[in-house]
């Protein structure tokens, strides 16, 4: 695992054997990062990313010039690991939080220019997420909510949803303010 551009671009990613999480695929990274900087200046923008598990992803956003990004991640032992690589690739930026990420949405109010979500795919609460993201007006306006699930999920009849992409298993549905 990589980042793919940037200020760090080419940089191994190598998270340690007890990671169980399933990190977003580089390939699926690429794709969906070609997506964002055709589509939105990601230069000094403020990113919430949730369930951050190895950190790729706010990894990504840091080394493409997101001024801010707050990564929510429950599990200690990874928010750890997020922590030390960011530190190790002097990541300035990157604040982690050890949170539920559904906790987070309730109690915090900030607002945010994107907010990315790659939760477990076994996630009971999975369907859900996008009304907890926009019940806490937690993007700011125009924002860009992006969610990594499996294809048996469909947010298409979702009032702020703007589009399906698919790289293999990996399903971005994006949603708007």
């Amino acid at each position: 695992m990589r980042i793919i551009s940037g200020t760090h671009g080419g940089r191994l990613i190598k998270p340690p054997s007890y990671f169980k999480a399933r990190p977003t695929t580089d390939l699926a990274k690429e794709a969906l990062f070609n997506i964002l900087s055709h589509s939105i200046d990601l230069d000094g923008i403020t990113v919430l990313d949730l369930f951050a598990g190895t950190g790729s992803i706010s990894f990504e956003f840091a080394s493409r010039g997101a001024r801010e990004v707050i990564c929510v991640e429950k599990n200690s032992r990874y928010a750890a690991f997020i922590e030390k690589q960011a530190s190790d690739f002097s990541l300035n930026g990157i604040r982690v939080v050890r949170m539920d990420a559904f906790r987070f949405l309730k109690e915090k109010q900030e607002g945010f220019d994107v907010i990315f979500a790659d939760p477990p795919y076994d996630l009971k609460e999975l369907q859900a997420l996008p009304n907890a993201v926009f019940q806490q007006n937690h993007l700011k306006e125009g924002g860009l909510f992006i969610l990594e699930h499996p294809s048996e999920y469909d947010f298409s009849k979702h009032p702020q949803f703007t589009e399906l992409r698919r790289y293999s298993k990996v399903h971005f549905s994006f949603f708007q303010a």
